[in-house]
């Protein structure tokens, strides 16, 4: 069994910093892409960044140059750092991880971008 938990959500002013991190625990064999989705109020899940066990990143490009994704093997975790958050960021942001032959999903963290 493997879960995945986020955290670092909240209510932040536009303009402003959050970090978000997602870990993984269970039974874990090699865990391969990890991937930050989000999902805005009466949208879509869309993917926003993702890393792969190589350490290549890919990022949409309305997040591009604003948030910065890395990883730590050791610890089985992702991170999101979001910088010049926009009230347009507002949303709930999933993890998600490939292990092994499996896809994870964490039950998601809330930002909230408002003034």
């Amino acid at each position: 069994q493997v879960q995945l938990v986020e955290s670092g959500g909240g209510l932040v002013q536009p303009g402003g910093s959050l970090r978000l991190s997602c870990v993984a625990s269970g039974n874990i064999s090699i865990i391969y892409a990890m991937t930050w989705y989000r999902q805005a109020p009466g949208k879509q899940r869309e993917l926003i960044t993702s890393t792969t066990s190589g350490g290549g990143t890919y990022y949409c490009d309305s997040v591009k140059g604003r948030f910065t994704i890395s990883r730590d093997n050791a610890k089985n975790a992702v991170y999101l750092q979001m910088n010049s958050l926009k009230p347009e960021d507002t949303a709930v942001y999933y993890c998600n991880a490939q292990i092994g032959p499996a896809d994870y999903w964490g039950k998601g963290t809330l930002v909230t971008v408002s003034s």
